[in-house]
């Protein structure tokens, strides 16, 4: 299954989760992050440090969200509500395929907070919620 995490820079939360799900190392599983206004940047600091802290390697380059990005994927999974609409609009013909995370994972509406230009503990927090969102999709999927 070819999953892709979405979020607003894809410098913090979608990369987080595409690293959490890809270390785990999974047959059949693929996953792939983007940004809707992402540019070309490099990973978050405090996002590198909380993935080394969790022995986590994770190169990565924020990339903005493309027409090539939404076909290849199977299941899109962005952090927000916002984020989801967003996709639709742009993307109507994506809409059975998209959801939130934790709409996909909890059958909740909330987001996940964005951790950007926080402290390390807000990016620990955020890594912690991503794990135990990741955990349920990979029961779910496989």
């Amino acid at each position: 299954m070819r999953i892709l995490f979405v979020c607003t820079g894809n410098t913090c939360r979608s990369p987080m989760a595409e690293a959490i799900l890809t270390a785990r190392n999974l047959t059949g599983i693929e996953a792939r992050s983007a940004g809707i206004y992402a540019g070309r940047t490099p990973l978050s600091q405090n996002a590198h440090t909380v993935l080394t802290q969790q022995q986590i390697s994770f190169t990565h380059t924020s990339k903005p969200l493309d027409t090539e990005d939404m076909l290849w994927a199977e299941v899109i999974l962005t952090m927000t509500n916002s984020h989801k609409m967003t996709l639709l609009q742009a993307y109507p013909e994506a809409a059975t395929k998209l959801y939130t995370l934790k709409e996909f994972t909890e059958g909740s509406a909330e987001d996940i907070s964005d951790p950007y230009g926080g402290p390390l503990k807000l990016y620990e927090d955020t890594f912690q919620e991503l794990k135990a969102l990741i955990d349920k999709l990979i029961v779910k999927v496989t």
